[in-house]
């Protein structure tokens, strides 16, 4: 066990040592092994090269080839990498390499010299290494020898002490006092190789020698200790620290490797020593006495490395202290004191220089982590907590230095944390350790904010402080019944936040933490609301504090708290949404409290107003409307919520015509929404059977909405809507006042078309067989009407319902329902029946439409079309009903009917050849020829072959006649030229 452990600690300093005799030899080669130096010294610097004087490290230099001129971007060693600097070597190696050069000869004989031409095959001399390579030869030829040496008579103290056991030639005691004498002997002898150096002249001898002598004083009080039982626990723990001492001593003489043996041998003797159950309060005690030792030793050796290790083999021991379960009183205090020692004093004494601030943090995180597992495993008791109250203290302490504030709020979070975590607490235990607490942290922090040394850290630790220290509060004692006690405890905590934000307001806002305690305290008062009002008061105080915010933020001129202020906001207007309340928005379930609404609607109005978010105003606008509306359908009957709906929008209308504050279109666009939502209902049911029509099913009444639904969610609000484009038209855009008057003409029609069907009420098909062409007819006179009578109001009002009726005419009354095919009555007497009203409504309508358009030259064309074929339609019709009466379906077909059916063709193509002649317009001739030919074709093939005597010679002969006549007109037009229309529209 022995012959193991001394292997392993001189493998360790083998290990290292290797690396820093690496870093030596690198530095030695620099300095007298590289032959570049001797071939290229550097010029003298000072005043030697200022006087012009020149020296022989000049007249060598001159001597060099330019060949051999080392370059700024030499790889060498003497040159940087910056523009090519070069480094300046020690004085008294440029002397050596000075003295060792032959003085040059002078300037002329170097001028006049013959210059020696290279021979063409000839390589350039090789040049040396600018470093020793580690061959095999000098690394165990001329480095491990000697430490192996020194392990050796390490390993020989042992064996012989061995050898003296098994043949039992020495007493235990003669034993340990001989290896005592024996580690003294080789430290003298390392002492002597120390003022012998001139003969020596290799520093790894006393360092070889001092390191097997301390490494066997340890192992012989181990052995004096464990093997023996020579002396006790307190004793060996003397002696080990004493070794300890020693080897930091000797490392003050000897280097590096001493300190390195005192570090191994400080941190890993307890664990030999103490085997089984140790005693804590020594064991605590030597080892902040080692550590300390050791970190002492690495500051004035400033051997970082050495107190980084101390410190880390330390809190390895506090982790193996820690799990040893519950410690009592004592153990726990010693445990608690090395902790404090170890994560704070000696990291703050220890350590010095840029990488400082990172060890000491480093440390007391740990030293924090430590301490909440000694508070959590010693059953939360004051003790423990006193301790950490300790650190807490220092940690305070420590936060003088900015860099490092952030330890106060590591220290306090790991707090809050053990509160939460505690089991079952005492509440007179529970409150003095969170008064405790509060006083520390928020303590220092309140002070430091109000001695403007404060910053954000601290603003966060006071919030921090407040909202964790209730939420840990309200964890562990909350019971039903208790909400008025936490309310108070909340706003009481919210005082917290709120004085130093007070204490605060002429400070400077240059970071957030004006926007931290004014955002911690607006939680407080919110929680306290939550638990001390109604729960339909919960929206509403987050409202109020949002509120609260906006102001705050605009008095105090940060931005970040409007920002916050934006986030109540939208929490109060999520509380709302969350409520039973909700469904009254459509219509549906109970009404609620309006108050809620209210609250959370001004609060957005204000945002709408004054916050500085123009995106956000906007926003803040819409959601304002909405909210009023949800406040209205609380008060208002369902079945006028629509109603208030369209009241909404005449009221933000009127306000947008009367504010100053811009335009309100987000508002009036919300509450547009709003109307059209109510209305998408109804309008999807007309339109679904609307587009049923367009495949010829007649609509009844019974498949519309009803007429109080149509009245409240399309006529009312149709008219309510006109009322706020009337009001709000100075802030509406063009494009916004064309969508508002569709949308609010569309409605009207719709819910005009709905009550109009009330006036027939077509039930089924009888109805629509005795209704329908009367009900169609009326229905596109009233339009075809309204056109007329606003056509001098607006062509654009008046336009859409001409066309309305044009288009409703000539698709179900000439196409799709037109009585020639579709069964329905058109009136019993003569002429004077619906279809001459029907087609007077569709040339009056085509007539409106050329005066509302003269500049739509396009459309007359199609206009003139629409007219020949609603002619032919309307002789057709009437000619029907004189022979069959109302009913124009009635099957069968009489010969005069039939031959006045020739005639009549015959007779509308004269009638539209006449007409074409005098309007000079080709489309009327055009028609009239196309008549004439269908009329003879239908004469000759058709007629004729059915027709015998007199009724034979008459169809000819008015045939006949009317092909002359025709013929002497088209003869007449051909001779005499007409200007058309048609030519001069084109």
């Amino acid at each position: 066990m022995f012959v193991t452990l001394i292997l392993l600690v001189f493998g360790v300093l083998l290990l290292d040592m290797r690396k820093r005799l690496k870093v030596a030899e690198t530095r030695l080669a620099a300095l007298e092994g590289d032959p570049i130096l001797a071939r290229h010294p550097r010029e003298p610097q000072g005043d030697a090269s200022q006087s012009g004087d020149p020296s022989p490290a000049r007249s060598v230099l001159g001597e060099l080839p330019e060949m051999d001129q080392p370059t700024p971007n030499s790889a060498s060693p003497f040159f940087g990498n910056d523009a090519g600097e070069r480094v300046v070597p020690p004085a008294r190696v440029v002397a050596r390499r000075i003295e060792s050069v032959e003085a040059p000869p002078p300037a002329e004989q170097v001028e006049a010299a013959p210059r020696v031409e290279p021979a063409k095959d000839a390589s350039p001399p090789p040049i040396e290494a600018a470093r020793p390579s580690f061959g095999f030869e000098e690394m165990f030829g001329r480095r491990l020898p000697i430490w192996a040496g020194g392990g050796t008579l390490t390993v020989a103290g042992v064996l012989l002490v061995k050898y003296s056991i098994d043949v039992g030639l020495l007493s235990p005691l003669v034993r340990v006092v001989l290896g005592l004498l024996f580690g003294g002997a080789l430290i003298s002898a390392a002492e002597i190789a120390l003022r012998q150096e001139e003969r020596v002249r290799d520093g790894r001898v006393r360092q070889a020698l001092a390191g097997a002598g301390l490494a066997t004083l340890y192992f012989s009080i181990l052995a004096a200790h464990g093997l023996y039982g020579l002396v006790g626990p307190v004793t060996a723990f003397a002696g080990l620290a004493g070794v300890t001492a020693l080897a930091m001593g000797l490392s003050l003489r000897f280097g590096a490797p001493s300190a390195l043996l005192g570090l191994v041998g400080g941190l890993a003797a307890p664990a030999l020593v103490e085997a089984g159950q140790p005693n804590v309060p020594l064991l605590s005690f030597y080892l902040a006495l080692a550590v300390g030792g050791l970190s002492a030793l690495s500051r004035t050796q400033r051997w970082m490395w050495l107190g980084v290790s101390a410190l880390i083999g330390g809190a390895g021991w506090g982790v193996a202290l820690l799990a040893m379960g519950v410690l009592d009183w004592a153990s726990s205090l010693s445990v608690g004191l090395l902790v404090l020692t170890l994560g704070v004093a000696l990291p703050f004494f220890a350590f010095r220089g840029a990488r400082a601030t990172v060890l000491r943090i480093g440390a007391a995180v740990v030293a924090a982590a430590q301490m909440a597992a000694l508070v959590a495993t010693g059953g939360f008791a004051l003790l423990h907590w006193g301790l950490f109250g300790l650190l807490s203290i220092a940690l305070v302490w420590l936060g003088r230095e900015a860099s490092l504030r952030p330890l106060a709020a590591v220290g306090m979070g790991v707090a809050l944390m053990l509160a939460g975590v505690w089991p079952d607490p005492q509440i007179g235990r529970f409150a003095l350790v969170l008064a405790g607490g509060g006083a520390i942290y928020g303590g220092a922090a309140l002070w430091r904010l109000l001695c403007a040394g404060g910053g954000l850290i601290e603003a966060g630790q006071v919030a921090g402080l407040a909202l964790a220290g209730f939420a840990v509060a309200f964890l562990h004692f909350y019971r039903a019944g208790l909400d008025q006690t936490f309310a108070g405890l909340a706003l009481g905590a919210a005082v917290l936040p709120a004085g130093a934000l007070v204490s605060g307001w002429r400070r400077p806002r240059d970071d957030a933490r004006f926007v931290t305690l004014a955002t911690a305290a607006g939680l407080l008062l919110v929680v306290a609301g939550a638990l001390g009002l109604p729960g339909w008061a919960f929206a509403a105080v987050i409202a109020a504090v949002a509120a609260g915010l906006l102001t705050l933020g605009e008095k105090a001129g940060d931005r970040r708290v409007e920002y916050s202020g934006w986030g109540f906001a939208f929490a109060a207007l999520v509380a709302v949404a969350g409520s039973d309340d909700v469904v009254r928005l459509w219509g549906e379930g109970a009404a609620g409290m309006p108050l809620r609404w209210i609250a959370v609607a001004a609060t957005a109005g204000l945002f709408a107003w004054r916050a500085t978010f123009a995106e956000g105003r906007m926003v803040a606008q819409g959601v304002a409307v909405l909210l009023a509306y949800g406040a209205m359908t609380q008060v208002v009957p369902s079945i006028w919520v629509p109603v208030g709906a369209a009241l909404l929008l005449a009221l933000v209308a009127e306000g947008a015509r009367r504010l100053q504050a811009g335009r309100m279109l987000a508002g009036l666009g919300v509450a547009a929404a709003l109307v059209g939502l109510w209305a998408l209902w109804p309008l999807a049911i007309w339109l679904v059977h609307a587009l049923f029509s367009l495949l010829g099913e007649p609509v009844m009444v019974r498949d519309l909405p009803a007429l109080g639904e149509s009245v409240r969610r399309l006529a009312v609000p149709a008219g309510l809507l006109g009322v706020a484009l009337w009001r709000a038209g100075a802030v509406l855009g063009p494009w916004e006042r064309r969508v508002g008057w569709g949308l609010a003409g569309m409605l009207g029609v719709v819910a005009a078309h709905v009550a109009y069907k009330q006036v027939f009420g077509l039930a089924n098909v009888a109805d629509v067989t005795r209704l329908a062409f009367a009900e169609r007819t009326v229905w596109q006179g009233l339009l075809i009407g309204a056109g007329l009578g606003l056509w001098r109001v607006g062509r654009k009002v008046a336009m859409p319902l001409t066309a309305a009726g044009l288009a409703h005419l000539l698709i179900y009354t000439m196409l799709l329902h037109n009585p020639l095919w579709f069964p329905q009555t058109v009136g019993a007497w003569p002429v004077m029946n619906l279809l001459l009203p029907a087609s007077a409504l569709a040339f009056g309508a085509l007539w409106l439409i050329e005066k509302m358009g003269p500049e739509w030259s396009w459309t007359r064309r199609p206009v003139d079309m629409a007219r020949m074929v609603l002619m032919a339609l309307f002789a057709l019709a009437t000619l029907r009903q004189m022979f069959v009466g109302s009913m124009l379906t009635v099957p069968g077909l009489s010969q005069a009917e039939d031959i006045l059916r020739s005639v009549l063709a015959l007779g509308m193509a004269i009638g539209f050849l006449l007409w074409g002649i005098h309007r000079r317009a080709k489309d009327w001739r055009m028609a009239s020829l196309l008549l004439m030919l269908v009329a003879v074709a239908k004469v000759f093939l058709l007629d004729a072959s059915g027709l015998s005597g007199l009724l034979r010679v008459g169809s000819f002969l008015a045939l006949g006649f009317s092909l002359i006549g025709i013929g002497w007109l088209y003869n007449r037009v051909l001779r005499e030229p007409l200007n058309d229309s048609t030519r001069i529209a084109a």
